[in-house]
């Protein structure tokens, strides 16, 4: 179903079945989506209909859901509703007063004109085509500081991307003009930072932020039927925390980037949901269907909460210490001595001068058979 409101539409996904806004123009066969209701919501039939009930309230109804979903506050009664040509969906009362509006509740996109409030976040979709919550947030923080986490972490060590704004606030927020220019803005609006220059705005142009499903964020520009990149949080698509998931790193390639499973583990479904061991090896040297032995990865680090640290000067100490003990299947080694972990290793990256050990079960027998050693076999294999 599709509603049109001039240049903008607002529509509900066949694809995932949510009700979203559009950018450019429903005409337009490069549609994008600005903004999502109730994104982690049941998806929703085809022939649902966005209908105004006679207590003014704005929902979402669907066949296959009991209960409908409210658009704006369900007890502020609305009398009107409009599309803007700003790109914001608006609720209006009997006195034209706007009592809910889009642009108040972000979901991953920024339009011109609007701010990102303090306490207030862009959340990454899973992908084009799901625009249910992903796993990457870009935060306007209280005391001034913008910044990127993984969805699931906040903090310092987790953050990838920071304005270096700390302590400007409070009042700070992040804006978008019409001519693509992003900057921060203080409580007496005074620009402390400004992210791009931006243009002379112009009819034929149209700018968006948005974080991108992989994690950075960047300005957009719309001319000549044309989406381009005008700036971008990050040129390496490595930069944001989490994006390969558990026991993977991400390795630049090319201007993409690849997600590599930690020695003796695979890819679970899809790469980015992260890897599993790949036998089913105990971690204990005692197993005598395995043989182990650890790997080493320079300048590899996770998010690391160790169950021992021990005090050992030796990185070969380091090593024997793990592969004794069923329960590790990591250890970092430095100078502040052996810690030891259990999978699955989160946020793993390679950009810290620390040692990686990795623990590597290999099976003593032949899969195909179940009985014969694999050296045995390839003895055979030599005489026959």
């Amino acid at each position: 179903m599709v509603v049109k409101f001039g240049p903008l539409c607002l529509w509900i996904l066949r694809r995932r079945q949510r009700l979203c806004c559009w950018n450019i123009s429903c005409r337009n066969s490069q549609k994008t989506v600005v903004w999502t209701a109730n994104r982690d919501g049941p998806p929703v039939s085809q022939n649902s209909t966005l209908l105004f009930t006679n207590d003014g309230r704005l929902v979402l109804q669907s066949s296959t859901q009991r209960q409908d979903y409210n658009i704006g506050d369900p007890l502020r009664l609305a009398s009107s509703a409009s599309m803007l040509d700003s790109g914001n969906f608006v609720l209006y009362n009997s006195s034209r007063s706007i009592i809910w509006q889009s642009v108040d509740h972000p979901t991953d996109t920024l339009l011109q004109r609007q701010r990102l409030l303090p306490g207030k976040e862009l959340v990454s979709s899973v992908s084009e085509t799901d625009h249910s919550t992903g796993k990457f947030r870009l935060a306007m923080q209280e005391d001034g500081h913008l910044v990127q986490y993984p969805a699931n972490a906040t903090g310092p060590r987790y953050a990838y991307y920071a304005s270096g704004t700390f302590g400007k606030g409070p009042g700070v927020t992040l804006n978008l003009d019409a001519g693509g220019h992003l900057y921060l803005l203080n409580a007496t609006d005074v620009i402390i930072m400004n992210l791009t220059q931006g243009e002379k705005s112009t009819k034929e142009a149209i700018y968006i932020v948005r974080i991108d499903s992989d994690g950075i964020f960047r300005v957009y520009s719309h001319t000549s039927g044309t989406w381009s990149i005008e700036w971008s949080s990050s040129l390496n698509r490595c930069a944001p925390m989490g994006l390969c998931g558990v026991n993977s790193f991400c390795v630049p390639n090319g201007g993409q980037a690849d997600c590599i499973c930690l020695p003796g583990s695979k890819i679970v479904d899809k790469v980015t949901a992260g890897c599993e061991k790949i036998s089913d090896a105990d971690g204990c040297g005692n197993n005598q269907s395995f043989t182990y032995a650890i790997q080493e990865l320079q300048n590899t680090t996770w998010d690391y909460s160790p169950y021992s640290i021990m005090s050992l000067s030796e990185k070969k100490d380091c090593e024997q210490a793990c592969l004794e003990d069923c329960n590790c299947d990591a250890a970092f080694f430095d100078q502040d001595g052996c810690r030891k972990q259990k999978f699955p290793l989160n946020f793993v990256r390679q950009q810290d001068p620390r040692t990686a050990l990795i623990k590597v079960a290999t099976a003593k027998y032949n899969t195909s058979d179940g009985f014969a050693p694999k050296e045995e076999n390839k003895r055979s294999e030599r005489t026959s």
